[in-house]
């Protein structure tokens, strides 16, 4: 069943040492279900921001504007009941949680969106699967979750979460960033993978244009100053790696 996460007017804050500080300034963006939305912009400019306020972090507070999942109020919702609704959130920084295996929280994880546990024969056959498709040693599924992982393990394990949740929107927060070009090939895989047998909308937040080659755009904003300055299809992203930002940054301070 189509999807649409809908983004309107939407206005964050986040609390500085001198008060409270905006940081998104009137966000519009609606995704459906199937498209791959990339969102590219320079450090500071409020990319992980949106990320971080569509998933219910409680550093960020949402001043105005409205987040919708197929007309239901996200905004309402916990943290927890944005997952079931559907929305998932792969972090730029993974964190480790020691005493936490890789197979308990995934299958924890699985039961809570959920609503019951898998059975856990097909369980452990679709856990096995996915990781060998992302290459990752079938070891990890017993070591504490990311502790000593590096940073291409931790998003790989990002991804693992995401072919098993089978969320109905993911937004991917620089998911590239310490990648090299073989563990990239992988992950953009693995996104890909999710994306085709679900349905899934993505949003793809980056600096650069290499996960573009793997991971291909619908539709390409770039986000300047906690706003979306321009949008267009996979061309614009190939003017940004061109260009740059330059011409954006000189408009947004003009």
């Amino acid at each position: 069943m189509s999807s649409t996460l809908e983004i309107r007017g939407l206005h964050v804050s986040v609390e500085t040492e001198n008060g409270p500080k905006e940081i998104l300034r009137g966000v519009d963006l609606t995704i459906r279900s199937g498209e791959t939305h990339a969102f590219m912009g320079p450090n500071g400019s409020g990319k992980s921001t949106l990320a971080y306020s569509i998933a219910g972090h409680p550093k960020y507070k949402v001043t105005s504007g409205t987040i919708t999942l197929d007309g239901e109020d996200v905004l309402a919702m916990s943290v927890d009941e944005r997952a079931r609704a559907g929305l998932f959130l792969a972090m730029q920084y993974p964190v480790e949680v020691t005493g936490v295996s890789v197979s308990n929280f995934l299958r924890t994880a699985k039961t809570a969106v959920d609503g019951e546990a898998p059975k856990l024969r097909h369980w452990v056959k679709d856990m096995k699967n996915a990781m060998a498709e992302l290459k990752m040693d079938p070891a990890f599924a017993e070591r504490d979750v990311n502790v000593g992982f590096s940073g291409g393990e931790k998003k790989r394990h990002e991804i693992l979460q995401l072919e098993l949740l089978k969320p109905r929107f993911a937004v991917l927060d620089e998911t590239d960033s310490g990648l090299d070009i073989d563990a990239l090939r992988v992950v953009s895989e693995g996104v890909n993978r999710a994306k085709e047998t679900g349905d899934m909308g993505v949003l793809l937040i980056t600096h650069y244009t290499r996960i573009l080659r793997y991971i291909q755009p619908d539709f390409v904003h770039v986000f300047i100053d906690g706003r979306v300055a321009e949008e267009g299809g996979r061309e614009l992203a190939d003017q940004l790696e061109a260009e740059g930002y330059d011409r954006f940054l000189k408009a947004a301070t003009a």
